[in-house]
């Protein structure tokens, strides 16, 4: 037992490194370590008739099974502690070696859609047009202009709501969504520990709740309704996503974050060969091949490991 939740935690610490890339989703890190499913149970376990429970003598422990609450504290407690300390690793990587960084997680996620892939146990062609679809759309959303939008408490409540909703879709990611929708900024001033917005911070919070909540619910009945073509449909919004985790970029327009650091704004794939005039650098193409087929085999590696333990 002490051994699964220890595991547990580093998924969960996993999935917050992932999620604070734009670009990477925490879902996607969920799906390869097997623990997706659940999470979605888990979450949508959170409905009137579990809370009832709250309400009852010796309803406590009740609803603590209910909801699976060993699961998601292990889990939370690994994205918390991955938010305070690895992500500023990563943070750190992304900004020296930022080819290097999206080069492995371009690998990753090729093995994880091929994962992903594996899942579906009948392929035809409504799964194939399902998946044709979904990449054209994760494509589609990867590729639009962030464009300035309202501030008003309801559209940054919405803006919670679909932000958390692409965290937990595999390929999709919410710091992304948070940017294309004029936001990412706004976040970061919120959540700003020398001049933080609590009507901000809450706003967004409600909406992630809210969000959370109804969307677990939604892809939990896909999932046990329509396997198959809900599966199908990820695995494409996994392969459209590599569109934005593409290793080499050019940056056409800047935002300025709450400590001044400058955050990419709008950017466009390029060749290696273009990046290097565009940075005046080594566009480091042997690296990163390395880097993809590392990324590339630490999910396969990590899938034999879980085989392992199973047994």
């Amino acid at each position: 037992m002490l051994k699964q939740r220890i595991i547990l935690f580093l998924k969960g610490m996993a999935m917050g490194a992932a999620d604070i890339v734009p670009g990477v989703s925490g879902g996607t890190i969920a799906f390869i370590s097997g623990i997706y499913e659940e999470l979605i149970d888990s979450i949508r376990s959170f409905n009137l008739v579990n809370i009832k429970l709250l309400f009852k003598k010796g309803g406590i422990s009740e609803f603590w099974k209910a909801v699976n609450g060993a699961f998601l504290l292990t889990l939370f407690l690994g994205i918390l502690t991955s938010v305070l300390s690895v992500a500023r690793v990563l943070k750190y990587t992304l900004d020296t070696y930022p080819v290097l960084l999206w080069s492995f997680f371009f690998g990753l996620i090729i093995a994880s859609a091929i994962m992903v892939a594996r899942k579906i146990h009948n392929w035809n062609i409504y799964k194939v047009i399902v998946t044709v679809i979904a990449a054209a759309v994760a494509v589609w959303v990867t590729s639009v202009s962030p464009t300035n939008t309202s501030d008003s408490y309801f559209f940054l409540f919405i803006t919670g709501a679909i932000a958390i909703c692409a965290m937990i879709l595999p390929g999709i990611s919410g710091a992304f969504i948070l940017l294309l929708l004029g936001k990412y900024q706004t976040v970061l001033e919120a959540i700003n520990p020398n001049n933080p917005n609590i009507s901000v911070i809450l706003l967004i919070g409600a909406g992630a709740v809210v969000g959370l909540l109804s969307f677990s619910n939604i892809l939990g009945w896909l999932l046990k309704k329509y396997h198959d073509i809900t599966i199908a449909a990820l695995f494409g919004f996994m392969i459209g996503s590599l569109n934005k985790i593409w290793p080499w970029k050019e940056t056409l327009e800047w935002i300025t974050g709450s400590h001044g650091k400058q955050i990419p704004y709008i950017e466009n794939n390029i060749l290696p060969n273009h990046w290097e005039v565009v940075n005046n650098q080594p566009s480091q193409v042997g690296y990163a091949v390395m880097f993809m087929v590392v990324g590339f085999l630490v999910i396969f590696v990590i899938e034999y490991i879980a085989k392992k333990i199973a047994k």
